[in-house]
């Protein structure tokens, strides 16, 4: 029996493995064969990710995505004794719901930096020969909301939208060095970040509201995993440049 998702004996790096969508990456493709490289700002939350990962050469490494220009020497160490990456998956990101008027620039530097300037700069170090096996594949968790508007997400959608736009450029840039990169759009995804939306909201007819569009109910972080070991995988060799949407049908309407 063949197993198209293989990730037997890749090394994937995994941002934001410390919840949500980020460990539900990490700990599939740990099951899929991988060995996995961690990234986030937080070791306790990142030990408790480790512990659920099948058995491999795992290890973790502390950054914070508020300051990218760190992102070069955290790969020299991943890299430091030859190890190469096959793989990377940015699913670190930060949002903030903030009506146009009071948007301040700082607002938008901060998610721009997090969101977008920082996977630019991850896919950059991937790439450079002494941090990959001359082949390999990239993922950005975007949204849908590089796609569709809502309303006091200015900052957050630019950032997406800036990321989707970039990974078409990358695409060509990297193509010539067998790396191929893409991105995975879920809309709301029920995490944790989900349930405190909620509560901010307070209405009891917001999840009725989104159930009207999201008509296959709200997705789990295990449907974004799955998508993105897709596209991490062997299965995927001939796609490069697009984003595969995970929405519960939202942009169906």
């Amino acid at each position: 029996m063949i197993n198209p998702l293989d990730l037997s004996g890749k090394n994937i790096m995994v941002t934001g493995a410390s919840s949500g969508i980020g460990r539900e990456i990490a700990i599939l493709s740990s099951k899929l064969g991988a060995n996995i490289i961690m990234v986030a700002r937080n070791e306790e939350r990142l030990k408790e990710t480790y512990n659920e990962l099948e058995p491999g050469n795992h290890s973790y490494y502390l950054l914070d995505f508020n300051n990218p220009d760190a992102i070069e020497s955290m790969m020299d160490n991943v890299c430091a004794n030859g190890l190469k990456l096959n793989g990377l998956v940015h699913s670190a990101g930060i949002s903030q719901t903030m009506p146009l008027q009071y948007l301040k620039l700082s607002d938008l530097g901060s998610i721009m930096t997090v969101n977008f300037f920082s996977f630019v700069e991850l896919a950059k170090q991937f790439s450079k020969r002494k941090n990959n096996n001359n082949c390999g594949s990239i993922v950005a968790i975007s949204s849908i909301s590089s796609k569709v508007g809502a309303r006091g997400l200015t900052a957050y959608c630019a950032s997406k939208g800036a990321l989707e736009s970039a990974i078409r450029s990358m695409a060509l840039d990297l193509a010539p060095r067998k790396i191929r990169i893409n991105s995975v759009a879920p809309a709301m995804i029920g995490t944790k970040i989900y349930d405190g939306l909620k509560e901010i909201v307070n209405n009891k007819d917001f999840e009725a509201g989104l159930l009207k569009r999201q008509v296959m109910g709200i997705g789990k972080p295990a449907d974004v995993a799955q998508a993105a070991a897709f596209l991490l995988s062997d299965a995927s060799g001939f796609i490069t440049g697009t984003s595969m949407i995970v929405d519960g049908g939202y942009t169906a309407h």
